[in-house]
C-alpha cells in the first residue's frame, strides 16, 4: 500500500483496492496535467449534479472554467466540490468476463472552490487553462478583452485534498482459466490527433503554427 502524505484525507483515502492508490504529489500533478476535461460534482437544491468543465493547474491550485450563469455560484458563495479527472490507457481483456478491466489513471480532488474576483488574476487563470489544453496557444493569440474576462467564471480550489488511483498491467485471471483457448491481453487506448483543419475564413499565407501541428498528450 502507498504511504499517505499531506495530499490524502479521510474523504479522499482509497478504500477499495488501496494498493492502487497514490498520494504522491508528482503522480497527482502528472495526471491532472495530462487530462483535458474534469467532471465536477456538487450538491444543489435540485439534487446532486456533475458538470464537465475545462481546467488548468498552477502549482497547488486548480482553476475551473465556467459561465457566470452556472448553477455553481448563482448565490455568489464558495461551494464544496468533488473534481475528478480520468485517463483510460487500455482495455484489459481477460479469459473470463468477470476479470475484464481497464488500465487507467484517475485523480479525485475535494474541497471548497472560490470565484476568482480580481480581473487580472482571472485573466491569468484563463491563460493557465488555455495553455493547459493547448500549450503555447496563449502566446499565439491576442490578449483577452476585459469584457471577455468579466463574462467568464473562474473557480479556484486547492489540490491539497486529493488522491490518485492507477491500474496497470495484464489481466489477472483465475489460475485454471489460463488453460482456456481464449485470447487475453491489453488493447491500448490513446488520443489520436488528426490533421488540423484550417478555418475557411483564414487569410491566405497563414500557416499552421507548431503548437497546433505538433499538439500531443
Amino acid at each position: 500500500m502507498h504511504e499517505r502524505n499531506e495530499a490524502s484525507s479521510k474523504r479522499t483515502a482509497i478504500r477499495r483496492m488501496p494498493d492502487r492508490g497514490s498520494y504522491d504529489r508528482e503522480t497527482i500533478h502528472s495526471i491532472l496535467d495530462e487530462g483535458l476535461l474534469a467532471h465536477v460534482g456538487m450538491t444543489t437544491e435540485q439534487g446532486p449534479v456533475v458538470i464537465p468543465m475545462l481546467y488548468g493547474r498552477e502549482e497547488e491550485s486548480l482553476f475551473l472554467h465556467g459561465s457566470p450563469a452556472s448553477r455553481l455560484l448563482r448565490d455568489g458563495r464558495d461551494v464544496e466540490l468533488c473534481v475528478t479527472v480520468s485517463l483510460v490507457d487500455g482495455l484489459v481483456v481477460a479469459r473470463s468476463l468477470f476479470h475484464h478491466s481497464m488500465n487507467y489513471r484517475s485523480v479525485v480532488v475535494m474541497g471548497e472552490a472560490s470565484p476568482v474576483e480580481d480581473l487580472r488574476t482571472r485573466a491569468r487563470a484563463l491563460d493557465v487553462i488555455s495553455d493547459h489544453v493547448i500549450p503555447g496557444r496563449v502566446a499565439g493569440t491576442r490578449p483577452h478583452h476585459e469584457s471577455e474576462v468579466r463574462g467568464t467564471l473562474v473557480l479556484s480550489m486547492s489540490i491539497t485534498e486529493a488522491s490518485a488511483k492507477i491500474r496497470t498491467g495484464p489481466p489477472v485471471d483465475d489460475e485454471e482459466d489460463h488453460q482456456l483457448d481464449t485470447w487475453a491481453g491489453i488493447l491500448p487506448i490513446g488520443i489520436e490527433v488528426g490533421t488540423p483543419i484550417p478555418d475557411p475564413q483564414l487569410r491566405d499565407g497563414i500557416t499552421t503554427p507548431a503548437h497546433i501541428s505538433q499538439w500531443s498528450r
